[in-house]
C-alpha cells in the first residue's frame, strides 16, 4: 500500500506561523527581565484564549509547573504553553483544540531528565485533572530539572 504526502494540515501550519511570530515578538524585546515578564504574560494570556476545558488543564499545568520548578521559565512554543532552561524546551502543554486532537497533552522534550532504562514516556494524555495526576505532573516536572 502506497501513501502519498499531503503536506501540512491547517493546523500545523498555523501553529508554525505562530512560532515565528512569536520568535519574532521575543526577539524585539528588551532586558531579560523584561522579555521574561513579557513570555509569561503571553503564556497566561494563550491560555486564557484557549477552551474550558483545555484553560482549565493548562491553569493547572502552569501552576503546578511554577510550584514545582521555578527555574523554567515560561514561553509560548508554536503558540502553546511551554517551559523552557536556559532556552531550551524541556516541556509543554498542547491543547486538545489546537489540533483537533481528543486530549490534551503535557509532553517533555530531550532536556527532560525523565530517562529510565532503555525506554521512557515523553508525552502523556491529560483528560482530567486530579488531585492523582497533579501529583504525578509535580513529579514528573521535578525530574525534569534533576
Amino acid at each position: 500500500m502506497s501513501v502519498t504526502y499531503e503536506g501540512f494540515t491547517a493546523e500545523e501550519k498555523a501553529a508554525m506561523k505562530e512560532h515565528a511570530q512569536d520568535m519574532r515578538k521575543a526577539a524585539r524585546r528588551g532586558s531579560s527581565a523584561g522579555k521574561a515578564a513579557a513570555a509569561e504574560r503571553d503564556v497566561v494570556a494563550k491560555i486564557a484564549e484557549m477552551s474550558d476545558e483545555d484553560r482549565l488543564l493548562a491553569e493547572r499545568v502552569h501552576a503546578i509547573v511554577k510550584a514545582n520548578a521555578p527555574m523554567l521559565a515560561p514561553k509560548l512554543w508554536y503558540g502553546q504553553p511551554a517551559y523552557a532552561l536556559d532556552g531550551k524546551i524541556v516541556c509543554f502543554f498542547q491543547g486538545a483544540a489546537k489540533f483537533k486532537t481528543r486530549y490534551a497533552t503535557l509532553g517533555f522534550n530531550e532536556e527532560a531528565q525523565l530517562d529510565d532504562g532503555a525506554m521512557w514516556a515523553t508525552s502523556f494524555a491529560l483528560v482530567k485533572m486530579t488531585a492523582a495526576v497533579e501529583k504525578r505532573i509535580a513529579a514528573l516536572v521535578k525530574q525534569a530539572v534533576s
